[in-house]
Formats: structure tokens, sequence, C-alpha cells
């Protein structure tokens, strides 16, 4: 497999490694590289420092992942948040397999979308819950610069100071307001010269390699079924599906989100919000159930995606007290006398 390491936040080389490597061999070979002594170097993947009796693959590592390889300055007296961690006796849980769904998905509900709380239910989550982590991903982003569509998210976490994934994490995210809001998890950046404590998660696009600034906007509503709960729509059990901040947490999946879309579309009863924008609520109707981040309307296209802002655009300028023109497409078109163009001194 191919890692990409960054020594001190430089540029990123890459190395050809077996998954069964250590990150003993990882620290040695990129000493003997860097002419350092490789037993010194501390490595960091997603929040975490990754102990040198384990291996790539058992650091949850994706093929063409990139490591941040630290040397701490001589006479440092910053100690390593992995040694702290050890001494108090918790970890940080591998972004690479958390799942935040859970806390979204329902556990009751009074419409269709009811989990049956079965001997039968029961018994697969414990097998599931025994077989290990899954190997799916729990977060979702729409990927524009190279996808154009919505697809898997991996999560990581960087330096809010120095932009650096050098930061190695108090404890892991438990809610999706741990990512979604700043400043709610700490840490100690490993990075010399730099003293930030605080977690800046983000997320980008897991189906190719990206680049440092290559970052994609959660779409936090849409999340893998883990609980098998039918649409709200068709009733179907389908998964990813997007779950409504309402009370009941009703469940659709995407087709029948897309369809509810373009229908509220052609029908222009999408509703205008001050803060959050052109959006809709709950497909069941639910009050104060609006989708708080709009990126979720992605799920259009790009051709129905570009008349849902031709028409927020429009809703807005209504809102303002303004007046649509209602011919825009006569405005520079040539004059009938002559083919000249009107002048607009003379009109």
């Amino acid at each position: 497999m191919i890692v990409y390491v960054r020594f001190n936040s430089s540029h990123g080389f890459p190395l050809e490694l077996e998954e069964g490597t250590s990150i003993a061999k990882l620290k040695e070979t990129v000493g003997r590289l860097q002419g350092v002594q490789g037993e010194h170097l501390r490595v960091i993947f997603a929040g975490r420092e990754l102990r040198s009796d384990s291996t790539l693959q058992g650091c949850d590592l994706p093929e063409q992942s990139t490591v941040h390889v630290v040397l701490p300055p001589p006479g440092s007296a910053r100690r390593s948040e992995l040694v702290l961690q050890h001494r108090l006796g918790r970890g940080v849980d591998s972004l690479t397999r958390l799942d935040l769904s859970a806390s979204r998905l329902p556990t009751t509900s009074t419409g269709l979308a009811v989990i049956l709380e079965t001997d039968e239910h029961r018994a697969r989550e414990l097998a599931e819950e025994h077989a290990g982590p899954r190997p799916h991903s729990s977060f979702y982003v729409y990927c524009k610069s190279v996808c154009g569509a919505i697809q898997p998210a991996k999560l990581r976490v960087r330096c809010s100071v120095c932009k650096q994934g050098t930061l190695t994490l108090s404890r892991g995210p438990s809610c999706w307001d741990d990512v979604l809001l700043p400043e709610r998890i700490h840490g100690v950046c490993q990075s010399e010269g730099c003293h930030g404590r605080i977690a800046e998660f983000y997320l980008k696009c897991a189906t190719h390699p990206t680049s440092d600034d290559d970052t994609s906007v959660a779409l936090d509503l849409i999340m893998p079924n883990v609980r098998a709960v039918p649409c709200i729509a068709c009733t179907d059990i389908m998964s990813p599906v997007l779950v409504s901040q309402c009370p009941d947490r009703h469940v659709i999946c995407l087709d029948c989100f897309h369809m509810y879309c373009v229908t509220r579309l052609n029908e222009r009863q999408f509703i205008h919000h001050p803060l959050i924008g052109y959006s809709l609520p709950c497909a069941a109707g639910c009050p104060d159930s609006l989708i708080l981040e709009v990126h979720h309307f992605r799920v259009l296209g790009d051709e129905q995606y570009d008349r849902y802002q031709r028409y927020a655009a429009e809703e807005c300028l209504l809102q303002m007290g303004g007046v649509l023109c209602p011919a825009p497409w006569l405005w520079g078109r040539p004059a009938a006398r002559g083919g000249q163009e009107d002048d607009p001194v003379s009109a």
C-alpha cells in the first residue's frame, strides 16, 4: 500500500509499505530518509498518535492515507497526548470507524419509521456487534470537485491554529455537534512552535485521493441505515437514508427524497427562511423541521439544483420588497429596426 508521509508538516512524499508493516518500522524508514533516529519520531493520523507496536492495517489506514511524522524539538517539555491517555485510562476511537448515525436514527416512532424490537432484530444487532466494526462509511458529502455527486466521506481533524493534521485529540467526537460546532473538543498540537489546543474537524470525499484543500460540506442528515428503518414514503429499507430532525426522526430514502425535492421545486413550495435560506421541512410535514444545511439539495442534480438556486434568489428578492423583471430574456437583444441594439441613453 502507498502511504504519504508529511515530516514536520513539510510536503508529503510517498512510501510503499506492506499492510502488516509496524509503526516502528515506519518510524525507522522515515528516520533513515530524514537523517534522524526513528525512535524519537511520533506518527499522527486522524487525531491519534499511533503506537509503535501497531501495524498500518491495525490503525485503520486506508490506501493513500496521509500520516504526519513529527520530531519533537530537543529539550521539549511537551508530553505526548498518547501518554496522557494511557495514564488516564482512556483512548481515542479511530475516526475511520466512527459512526454517529445511531444518535440520530429513531428508537421509537408513531409513523411508518418504526423499529420492531423483536428477538430476531435484537439477535441480529448482537451478532453484528460481536463481528466487530463494519467497513462502511458513516459520513457523506457532496463531492463537487471530482465526482459531482453525493459520496461517502472520511472524517479528519486538524489544529485550528496551524491547520496541520498534527493535533492529537483528548477524546473522540461522540455526536454531530462535536464535529459541526467549533471549540467542542480539545487536544495537543505536536507541530513545532504551535501551541494550538482546539480541534477542527472536516470531511473529504472517500472515493478518490484528495489534496489538503479539497474539503466538502458535511451532509449530516444522510447516514447509513444501521437500524433498518423503513422509508416513510415507499416503506422500503434502504441505505443510506436522510433522517429529518423532527421529533419523530422520520427516515426517507434518497430516491424518495429526490422526488420530494423535485415535486416541491416544480410547485415552488420551498420555504424561504432569512437565516437558513431556501429549504424544505420533513417530508411528513412536521413543524420546525427545516433542513439547516441546504447542500442536501444537491441530491437534485446539477440542472435542477441550478433552478433551485435561481428560485431561491428570486424568492429572496421578493422577500426584500423587490420585483422581478417580467421579460428578462429581452434584455440585450438586438432591436428590430436595422438589427441595431437600442441606445440606452436615447431610450
